[in-house]
């Protein structure tokens, strides 16, 4: 696509095109589906109705929008903007496949680096306050990890038994 951008629309300004070729690629990713021909027609008809009412975004293009370079200028890029959009459509699984690894990659990364660390004294007061709460016998504790685990548990573990006798009570 960044090839094509040098070849065309040669009679305008750095700005001009560049203003015009985002357009257009917006243009193309809002309407995937259609074909390039399509947006070409839709794009020429929005076009001249706003130079008809004066309000163009693109007022330069009063001069050339009948001009048959600047139409198969357009078409060029457009389908250049239709195979990008195509070729990232069919790359998205890839790409959500390797999203989904860096993920796992990440955790397991600080997960690592929590089991050489020492817990922390919030970690380590929690822990305390919930042994004392359900009359469990403490253990030691000796990383981030095994003290996050542990609290995990027993949260898990009273949590269900309350639910559990919660459901006991509402049956009777």
């Amino acid at each position: 696509m960044y090839e094509i951008k040098k070849q065309i629309f040669l009679n305008l300004t750095k700005n001009q095109k560049s203003a015009l070729c985002n357009y257009l690629r917006a243009l193309m990713k809002k309407s995937q589906p259609q074909s390039v021909e399509d947006v070409w027609e839709k794009f020429v008809e929005d076009e001249k109705y706003y130079l008809e009412l004066n309000c163009s975004r693109f007022e330069f293009l009063s001069e050339i929008i009948e001009d048959e370079t600047f139409k198969s200028d357009t078409i060029k890029y457009l389908y250049e903007c239709k195979k990008y959009y195509d070729y990232k459509e069919k790359q998205k699984p890839i790409i959500e496949a390797n999203k989904a690894f860096e993920k796992k990659k990440r955790e397991f990364l600080r997960e690592v680096k929590m089991s050489k660390e020492s817990p922390t004294k919030k970690q380590l007061y929690y822990y305390e306050r919930l042994c004392k709460k359900y009359g469990l016998e403490k253990k030691e504790l000796s990383s981030k990890l095994e003290a996050r685990d542990e609290i995990d548990r027993i949260i898990k573990e009273h949590d269900t038994s309350n639910l559990y006798q919660t459901e006991l009570q509402e049956e009777e």
